[in-house]
């Protein structure tokens, strides 16, 4: 009867710890499906960040929002002092 009820209450320790186990591996898949997951995400968002300070992207923004131009011979005002070049006392 001893040997019964050790044999018994080894199966059950054994059917708790496969219990166990498969409940902890789920939660572990899980974990790693959602590290995977951020990980793509902080990628793309890395990706999207990048895109966004480059140099041709902050040129259209400052053309578009800010309607600032090249600064070309074309669109320079020279401006000229005869009195400054004259070398007329300040």
């Amino acid at each position: 009867m001893l040997l019964l009820a050790l044999l018994l209450g080894s199966a059950l320790v054994l059917v708790r710890t496969a219990y166990e186990s498969r409940r902890v591996f789920a939660e572990l898949d899980r974990a790693r499906q959602e590290h995977a997951r951020l990980d793509a995400e902080f990628k793309r968002l890395d990706a999207e960040r990048q895109a966004q300070g480059t140099h041709l992207r902050v040129e259209k923004v400052a053309r578009e929002k800010l309607q600032m131009r090249t600064a070309t011979p074309a669109v320079t005002a020279y401006v000229f002092d005869p009195a400054a070049s004259a070398g007329a006392p300040r």
